[in-house]
């Protein structure tokens, strides 16, 4: 049996997920990190996206998380999101919609057009986007 390690993925809203896992994929604030039983102590910004949980036994569950925090401690691992949602329960064509209509306020840019808004917008609907394609990927569909 392989090593598992007690993971905490958490919302504003919800505990969305609580067990024991054998790896944990995220998108930090500098790149991928994998974390695995006996990783070192660690605290990092997430970006938007998709993070991969390995459960005990070799179960995969995507979750996709709007930012937030990693934390890595001796016998945890816990995210903090402002937003998370599992992968099978994202609105694609919400999501869609909402990238769209991004990219349209960035065209269209008027004399109180927030750029930054916008782009934060894009950024998050892509993210979804990219959670919705991973699990995809993970049950074979295109």
């Amino acid at each position: 049996m392989a090593m598992t390690v007690h993971c905490d993925i958490v919302s504003a809203e919800e505990n969305l997920f609580s067990g024991l896992v054998e790896r944990v994929i995220a998108a930090g604030a500098l790149g991928d990190l994998g974390v695995e039983p006996g990783h070192a102590a660690l605290l990092t910004p997430l970006k938007p996206g998709p993070v991969r949980i390995v459960k005990q036994g070799g179960e995969e569950e995507i979750v996709y998380v709007s930012g937030g925090y990693l934390e890595v401690q001796p016998n945890s691992v816990s995210i903090l999101a402002d937003t998370a949602v599992r992968a099978n329960d994202i609105d694609e064509a919400a999501a869609l919609e909402a990238k769209k209509h991004a990219e349209q306020a960035m065209e269209n840019q008027g004399a109180d057009f927030d750029y930054s808004r916008a782009m934060s917008q894009l950024a998050e609907a892509a993210a979804q986007l990219r959670t919705i394609q991973q699990i995809r990927e993970k049950l074979g569909k295109h």
